[in-house]
C-alpha cells in the first residue's frame, strides 16, 4: 500500500452475477461472520481456521452473500484477497449488525431468566486502543451500576460510529477519523506512532525515527479495513515526509506485528497505547515529524445511557491522571 488512502465507494460490479430478487436468500448470522473473518485475514484459510470451519464452508459463505447483494465482496487472485469498494463500504455495516444480533440474544436470555428489567450496555473498542484504561474503569463502572449488563465487544472505529448512530451500541472507545458527525466524541489521549525494530537491525540505535528513514524499510502494521484512521494517519506522515510507505504485510494484533519482526520481516508500526511492554528482543523506537500521532476517542451516542456517560467520564478521569490525556473538541463535519 502506498500513496494516500481514499475513502471507498460503491460502484457497479460489472462481473457480478445477475439476480434474480424473487429467488433471494435473507443473509444469515453465518454468512456475517464470515465476512468479516475474511475481511480482517484477507486470506481464506486463515479465516477457517479462525472460525473452526473448513475452507470450502468459508468460501461457500462468501459466495451465498456475494450472490444476495448481487456484487462482490472479494478480488481474489492465487496470491492475494482484498476488498471491493463494495465490501470496504459494507464491512461496518456488518460489524453493527452482529453487536446487534449479540445484544438481542443477551437481552432475550435476560427476559426469559425473569430479569427484564437489567440495562445493557454495549462497550465497543477498536484494535491498539488503550485496553488496560478501560480495564482499569470497567470494576468502578459495575460498583455504580450493579444492574447494568455491560458487555465489552471488539470492533473497529468506522463500525464503532455505525452501531452508534443506531444506537446499537452504548459507548466506543477507537481512533480519530474523518467523519464523526451524530455521535459525541471526546479525546482520550494522543499517542505516538512506534517502530519495532529486532535489536540486531541498521536502525536500532536511533532514539527517534522520520518517516524518511523507513522509506526504503519494508514495515509491518495493522490492516486498512480494521484501523482507516490509523492507516490515514501513517500514509499521512510519509506524505509529508516526501517518504514511500512500503507495507509489506498487515496483522490485527500487535503480539502478530512483533512475532513478524522476530522473525526478521520486517519492522513493526504500532501505537504506544497498544504496548503495555516491551516486546522481548525488540527495540520500541518513536516516529518523528509530522503526523505521527493520533488521537484515541472516546464516543458515544448523542443521547448516552447514564451508564454511558459514568464510564466516559470515569475514562476521561483515568487518562488525565495518566497525563496522557487532550481535552480538546473534536470537529464534527
Amino acid at each position: 500500500m502506498s500513496g494516500r488512502a481514499s475513502t471507498p465507494t460503491v460502484d457497479a460490479q460489472r462481473s457480478a452475477p445477475s439476480i434474480d430478487c424473487r429467488s433471494v436468500v435473507p443473509v444469515d448470522r453465518v454468512e456475517l461472520e464470515v465476512f468479516v473473518a475474511v475481511a480482517e485475514e484477507l486470506h481464506f484459510g486463515r479465516a477457517a481456521e479462525r472460525l473452526y470451519r473448513g475452507q470450502p464452508t468459508v468460501s461457500d459463505a462468501v459466495r451465498r452473500l456475494e450472490a444476495t447483494l448481487g456484487g462482490r465482496l472479494f478480488h481474489r487472485t492465487s496470491r492475494r484477497v482484498s476488498l471491493t469498494d463494495l465490501g470496504a463500504a459494507l464491512l461496518p455495516e456488518a460489524y453493527a449488525t452482529l453487536a446487534q444480533l449479540r445484544r438481542f440474544e443477551q437481552r432475550g436470555r435476560a427476559l426469559a431468566a425473569g430479569d427484564g428489567s437489567r440495562t445493557t450496555l454495549v462497550v465497543a473498542h477498536a484494535e491498539y486502543t488503550d485496553h488496560a484504561l478501560l480495564l482499569r474503569c470497567l470494576p468502578q463502572l459495575r460498583d455504580r451500576f450493579p444492574d447494568v449488563t455491560i458487555v465489552p465487544e471488539a470492533m473497529a472505529t468506522t463500525a464503532q460510529l455505525t452501531a452508534l448512530r443506531a444506537e446499537t451500541i452504548g459507548l466506543g472507545i477507537g481512533w480519530a477519523t474523518g467523519d464523526v458527525a451524530g455521535v459525541r466524541a471526546r479525546v482520550l489521549s494522543t499517542e505516538r506512532f512506534m517502530a519495532l525494530v529486532p535489536a540486531s537491525h541498521p536502525l536500532a540505535r536511533h532514539a527517534e525515527l522520520s518517516a524518511s528513514e523507513l522509506s526504503t524499510t519494508g514495515l509491518l502494521t495493522w490492516p486498512h479495513q480494521i484501523n482507516s484512521g490509523l492507516c490515514d494517519r501513517l500514509l499521512s506522515a510519509f506524505h509529508i515526509g516526501g517518504a514511500d510507505l512500503r507495507i509489506i504485510r498487515t496483522a490485527d494484533s500487535v503480539d502478530a506485528i512483533a512475532a513478524h519482526v522476530a522473525a526478521g520481516t520486517g519492522v513493526g508500526i504500532t501505537v504506544e497505547s497498544a504496548l503495555d511492554r516491551p516486546p522481548p528482543g525488540l527495540r520500541v523506537i518513536p516516529l518523528t515529524g509530522p503526523s505521527t500521532t493520533a488521537d484515541q476517542l472516546v464516543l458515544t451516542p448523542n443521547d448516552p445511557l447514564d451508564a454511558a456517560t459514568a464510564l466516559r467520564d470515569l475514562l476521561l478521569r483515568a487518562a488525565a491522571e495518566s497525563s496522557i490525556v487532550d481535552r480538546r473538541p473534536v470537529a464534527v463535519n
